[in-house]
Formats: C-alpha cells, sequence, structure tokens
C-alpha cells in the first residue's frame, strides 16, 4: 500500500510563521545568504568570458618590407597606402583586416628609400596570411587561426553553443533542484562550471573549445537561479525583495569583472582566473543548510528543525514551547518516516508528489494562463535585454571600460525594480518597468539619426526599465510558484527565455528593411507584456504557496 503523508496541521506550522520567531533575516540568514552570493560573481563572469575569450582582436595584414618583425606597429603612418581601408568623419583610419594592396616591383627597384609610400603599391588587393595586432589582446582567433571573414561564423558559433547550454542547463538543473535537494544541486553546478571553465582554459582546439564551452554553460546555469530560490526561501516575506535586488547587484559586478580581461589579454589566463575560485565553495557542503522549505515540503521533518533550532540560537531568539513542541513531533515523523523509507515502503511525496503539482497546474485554467503570460513577459524579457545591447550605439573609448560601465548601469536598474517592488508591489512594478522600456525604445527608433547624447540616454532608460523587469519578474515568480516545484517552474521560464534570447541577434538585421524597425518592434513587445502583466495577481506580502491546492483555494477564496 501507498502511504500518505499528513497535510500541515495547526501543530506543524508554516516556515514563514517559524520566521516570525527565529527572525526573517538575522545573522544565520545574512551569512548564509552572503556566501551563496560569492559565486554568482563568477556565474555572471563566466557567463560571458566568451565575448574575450572568443573575441576578434584589432588586426591589418603585415606589410613585408615596411613592418618589423620584432615590434609591427598596427597604426603606423604609411599603412594607408599599403593596406585598403575606411576614413571616419574625423580622420581616422580602420584598415581591413584580411587584404593589402600589391607591390609595385618596379617602382620599389627605383625608389628603395620610399619602400613603404603610397605610390609603391597597386590598387590591386590581395590576400595575406601574416597579421599585425592593435593590442597585445590574445584570443582564440590567435591561438588557431581564425582570422578573416570566412572564420566570423566560427567566432559567433560560440555564443550559439553557449546558449544551447543555458537552455539544457537551466531546465536540468531546476528540476533536480526540485527533486534532490536546493543545495547538492547547486554546489554541483559551481564546482561543474569551475572545472568546465578550466578545461576551456585548456583547450587543445577549437572543438573542444566548443565543447567545453557548452559544458561551462550548462554549470553556469543553474548557479543564478538556484542562488535566487535559496536566498528567497530562506527569508521572510518582508525581506524577499531586498535578497533577490542585491543578488542581482553581484551578478552585475561579476558582468564587470570581465573588465579585468584589460589586465589579462591572454584568453588562457583569463579564463583560469574567472574558473579557479568557485572550487573553494566546496567548503559550502558543510557552511550553507538545505532550504527548510524544501526538507518542510519533502517532508524531511528532522532535518528542517535541526536548522530551525540552530537558526534560532545563532539569530538569538526564543523559540515558542509551542514550536518547540511542534518540531519535536516533526523530528519524530521525520524518523518514522527515514524508517518507512528504510524499510522498502513506497512513499508517496518522495516519488509523485512534484508530476502530481504538474498535472495539478494542468487541471487549473486560471492558473495555465498566468503561467502562459510568465513565459511571454520572460521570452520578452530576454529579446529586449539582450536585443537592445546588440542594437546599442557603440560607445567610443576603452572597449574595456566601455564593457564595465554597460554591465554596472544595470544596478541603478536593480535599484529602481527594488524600489518599486516596495512601493508598487509585484506586478505594477513589473508593468510600469516594461512600459519605460516600450516609451524609450519607441523614442530612440524615431532618433536614430539624431544627436548622439539623445540616443546614449535613451538606450541606457531603456536598459534601465527592461533590467528593472528582469529583476521584477524572477521574485514574481519565485512567489507565485508553489514550493514542490519552485525551482522547476522558475526553471522553465528561465529556459523558455533562453529560447527568447536565442532569437535577439536576428532581430537588428530587420534594419536592412527599415532602420527603426527593431527598437519599434522591442517597443511593441514590451507594451503588450506590461499590459497582459497586469492581469496577474499581486503577491506582495503574501506567504510562499507550498503546493499547488493552496494557489488554488486563494483563487477560489478571492
Amino acid at each position: 500500500t501507498t502511504i500518505a503523508m499528513p497535510a500541515p496541521t495547526p501543530e506543524c506550522p508554516d516556515f514563514d510563521d517559524i520566521l516570525g520567531q527565529i527572525g526573517e533575516f538575522g545573522p544565520f540568514q545574512r551569512r548564509n545568504y552572503l556566501l551563496i552570493c560569492i559565486p554568482v560573481l563568477f556565474a555572471a563572469a563566466n557567463s560571458l568570458s566568451y565575448v574575450f575569450t572568443a573575441g576578434s582582436p584589432t588586426y591589418r595584414c603585415q606589410v613585408p618590407g615596411c613592418d618589423s618583425l620584432e615590434e609591427p606597429d598596427y597604426g603606423a603612418d604609411w599603412v594607408p597606402g599599403a593596406v585598403p581601408g575606411t576614413w571616419n568623419n574625423k580622420g581616422h583610419f580602420t584598415p581591413l583586416t584580411c587584404e593589402r594592396f600589391v607591390a609595385n616591383v618596379s617602382s620599389v627597384q627605383s625608389r628603395p628609400e620610399e619602400w613603404c609610400s603610397a605610390e609603391n603599391f597597386l590598387k590591386e588587393t590581395e590576400r595575406c596570411r601574416q597579421f599585425v595586432y592593435g593590442s597585445s589582446e590574445h584570443t582564440i582567433v590567435q591561438q588557431w587561426g581564425l582570422q578573416c571573414r570566412e572564420n566570423l561564423w566560427k567566432l559567433a558559433f560560440v555564443g550559439t553553443m553557449h546558449f544551447a547550454g543555458l537552455v539544457v542547463g537551466t531546465a536540468l538543473s531546476g528540476y533536480l533542484a526540485d527533486r534532490f535537494g536546493r543545495k547538492h544541486v547547486f554546489l554541483i553546478c559551481i564546482v561543474f562550471m569551475a572545472l568546465t571553465g578550466v578545461g576551456q582554459a585548456l583547450s587543445w582546439n577549437y572543438s573542444s573549445f566548443l565543447a567545453f564551452a557548452l559544458l561551462n554553460a550548462v554549470g553556469t546555469s543553474g548557479v543564478y537561479p538556484l542562488a535566487f530560490i535559496i536566498g528567497v526561501e530562506m527569508v521572510g516575506p518582508r525581506k524577499r525583495e531586498m535578497c533577490s535586488i542585491v543578488l542581482n547587484y553581484f551578478y552585475a559586478v561579476g558582468e564587470a569583472l570581465l573588465g579585468l580581461a584589460a589586465f589579462l589579454p591572454n584568453w588562457r589566463h583569463l579564463q583560469l582566473a574567472l574558473s579557479l575560485p568557485p572550487l573553494l565553495c566546496v567548503a559550502y557542503f558543510w557552511l550553507v543548510p538545505e532550504s527548510v522549505r524544501w526538507l518542510l515540503a519533502r517532508n524531511r521533518r528532522a532535518q528542517a528543525a535541526v536548522i530551525i533550532r540552530r537558526a534560532a540560537k545563532v539569530n538569538r531568539r526564543d523559540i515558542s514551547v509551542e514550536l518547540m513542541a511542534s518540531l519535536k513531533e516533526q523530528e519524530l515523523n521525520g524518523i518514522a518516516l527515514t524508517e518507512l523509507e528504510a524499510s522498502g515502503a513506497p512513499v508517496e511525496l518522495k516519488e509523485d508528489q512534484i508530476w502530481r503539482a504538474v498535472k495539478e497546474v494542468f487541471s487549473s485554467h486560471i492558473l495555465l494562463a498566468r503561467y502562459a503570460i510568465m513565459l511571454l513577459v520572460w521570452a520578452v524579457n530576454a529579446i529586449v535585454y539582450y536585443g537592445l545591447s546588440l542594437n546599442a550605439t557603440n560607445l567610443s573609448g576603452n572597449k574595456y571600460l566601455n564593457f564595465t560601465l554597460v554591465c554596472l548601469v544595470e544596478i541603478p536598474g536593480y535599484s529602481i525594480a527594488w524600489f518599486c517592488l516596495r512601493r508598487l508591489g509585484r506586478r505594477l512594478a513589473l508593468s510600469g518597468s516594461l512600459l519605460l522600456c516600450s516609451v524609450t525604445c519607441v523614442a530612440s527608433g524615431f532618433v536614430t539619426m539624431g544627436a548622439n547624447w539623445l540616443i546614449v540616454t535613451l538606450f541606457l532608460i531603456g536598459k534601465l526599465g527592461i533590467t528593472s523587469s528582469f529583476a521584477v519578474i524572477y521574485t514574481f515568480t519565485a512567489e507565485m510558484m508553489p514550493t514542490v516545484i519552485r525551482s522547476g517552474g522558475v526553471g522553465v521560464m528561465s529556459t523558455f527565455a533562453r529560447f527568447g534570447a536565442m532569437l535577439a541577434p536576428f532581430v537588428p538585421l530587420l534594419s536592412s528593411y527599415y532602420e527603426p524597425l527593431p527598437l519599434l518592434l522591442f517597443g511593441a513587445t514590451s507594451l503588450v507584456a506590461g499590459l497582459l502583466s497586469l492581469l496577474l495577481p499581486e503577491t506582495f506580502h503574501q506567504k510562499l504557496p507550498d503546493t499547488v491546492s493552496w494557489n488554488i483555494i486563494r483563487i477560489l477564496n478571492k
């Protein structure tokens, strides 16, 4: 026979009620929260490392007889006469990468003292196989001879493999975390990310680099979502938005860490610097506890009771007599459950809880409609977020500094999200962020030929809006999902968003038909998502649902 576990009773209080006694965000939670934020720094950096490791450095053809073999000068005065290229309106010359003018042999012989003058070269061009680089940057381009137009697809394909790994990893880590626990899957993702990152740094050819890039993305994709879930589940309702937003601060700073590429121009050294430190997180096995909410949802009450007592002790809070008695009862129930499992008796919650919850979701038309809206909003967030980055105005100056600033500008966006979450609630914060992005995208679509400062300003405001929306959507989704499928639910939404991100690189191509079309499309999709999000329920200061039935009861009581 199947043994059904009892539903929560007054003697088995909800975890939000327990947090009211042991503290919503005391020293115990603050220490653990800081620990789970640290790996997020390296997950963010690893998720974008291919931008520099597989980036194309500035280079041009080597000109025999003109370029010094020991210290060639990329921007020498004679280059415009020897290498074809383009001049911008500021008088800066950019040489082509893989072509040079053919030397006029007869002219060179008659005027050897003017070997590198423009008169010694014909207008006819030829391909070259030796190159001069404009900086000390060393990427896989030099490593495996991936120069010139015919190899550009190989560099772009690294990004494709990265997104493919994100799709697989996000869905897989979410399901495994609901099945086997947040903590263990979180640690596995961190270590897997570190090891495959080291593998990337040690790659022996382009194919092995691709394979490790895919595997690294699988591990990286699980770190942030699981850190988010663990962070949200360990604190009380009033601290959830703070935990979600601060985690995003760490993610933005982690992306900005890639600016260190300016000091680590060799791609192998950069990848090692981003991959080796996370291996220290193995110590989390002893330092970070399992999610109490997950333990209670899986009826592992003895383990939950031990963590609750430890949290109360660290937070210097007294537990009521009623809660002490409840914890003791939970420990006894947990021991009894362990004995039943050891005896081989089938336990319904152990085997069928997740899939039963999924079936309950599909039995409710209202829940299906809500989750469908969430899927659309997630996809729009991804398309617009990555699409704006690809469609943004190129900023002049140092590319490493520019990259760092573009990443750090997300912090004000997360701060706006934090403020709106506390003042406006989840629904209005999400809708308002999307509508702000919509307005600025449409506006910037009609000033693409206007003043540069205006274009940049509108772009930054749009980026703030979509960044704020991305921050809100994580909190909103986690609070709408029941505990038993929360990780899997957020994982499904995030996976769907990755498919949206795959479309983002193609949207800018629409400008060949009508220049403002990409930004108008971003504005239109943001508008639709912003309006539809108003149909979602408010979850501000609501208890986290533990089961799908709890969600359905909430609907019926309204």
